[in-house]
């Protein structure tokens, strides 16, 4: 009876290792979305920093080309706030955020004019908000001469 008894006793503590190797290795992630996250923002493509004061934004870059940005927003204001941006890639809008909390906003910006906000009653009002331009247009030619483009 004890050679049974060693065996199930060195399954169970095989077993239970493997299982603290798991959760080990599972454990220990940030969602990224925490509102008590103070960190660089991790999600994909280009990262922008906004940083939303009372009542003010500062975006960390003013150019965009189109494709995927992670908007890591961070609050430094003392009344709680939000991001929202809208324009031809549609409307995205953060989660609100008390004062010295950040959240994260991944959207994907199409060429065209975008307005950013804080979507929070009256804020936009108060100064919120900023635009930003996704690409851009060639500029207007006033010259009516045709070059060759070499076939393009």
């Amino acid at each position: 009876m004890t050679i049974p008894y060693i065996r199930n006793r060195v399954l169970l503590g095989v077993a239970a290792g493997g299982l603290t190797a798991v959760l080990a290795a599972c454990g220990g992630g940030s969602s990224g979305d925490s509102s008590n996250d103070n960190s660089a923002g991790t999600g994909p493509g280009t990262q922008v920093t906004a940083e939303m004061t009372d009542f003010h934004i500062n975006l960390s870059t003013q150019k965009f080309q189109p494709g995927e940005y992670t908007f890591t927003v961070k609050n430094m204001g003392g009344h709680t706030h939000g991001l929202e941006i809208e324009g031809p890639g549609g409307e995205n809008r953060s989660k609100n955020i008390e004062p010295g909390q950040s959240t994260t906003l991944t959207v994907n910006l199409k060429s065209g004019s975008y307005e950013v906000y804080c979507p929070v009653d009256g804020h936009k009002d108060l100064g919120m908000k900023t635009e930003i331009t996704v690409g851009g247009a060639p500029a207007p030619s006033t010259d009516d001469n045709t070059s060759p483009g070499n076939g393009y």
